[in-house]
């Protein structure tokens, strides 16, 4: 048996990164492109921590049964490397009787491996967990909006 027989084939990139992404974001949670992300994915933010892409699904799907009227809105994007770097805002309504629209601005880092995939997904916030609970019971103004 020859040894390129048993070497594994290069990885076809497909599309555009970053034009996936923004398609992504764009239609968020509906119809991601998981098959980006490698199946033992990283991911964080500030309060879920956990590794694979199955994980990630159900953390998408939960978000999209729960919420109503989530919008991801991509700032800007950003690729150097390996790394790519969004800023974003995400907002939805609670359904709670009085709706109450929550919003959470911030950016997220990801990293392409080797497999050309995201291996690692991590999510910053500009407000703390605490200023997002408050956004329940004291709306936000929006003409103070960042």
């Amino acid at each position: 048996m020859s040894t390129s027989s048993q070497a594994s084939p290069p990885r076809d990139p497909g599309p555009d990164l970053l034009v996936v992404l923004r398609e992504d974001y764009a239609r968020f949670p509906e119809n991601q492109t998981y098959s980006i992300y490698d199946p033992q994915v990283y991911f964080k933010d500030p309060v879920n921590e956990f590794r694979g892409l199955s994980r990630y699904q159900q953390m998408i799907a939960w978000m999209g049964r729960w919420f109503r009227d989530i919008r991801l809105d991509l700032h800007e994007i950003q690729q150097t490397g390996a790394q790519i770097r969004t800023e974003w805002t995400l907002s939805w309504s609670l359904p709670l009787p009085w709706h109450p629209r929550l919003q959470i601005p911030g950016w997220t880092e990801l990293h392409i491996n080797e497999a050309g995939l995201i291996g690692s997904h991590i999510d910053y916030w500009r407000c703390s967990r605490w200023d997002v609970l408050g956004q329940v019971f004291w709306p936000r103004d929006p003409s103070r909006s960042r």
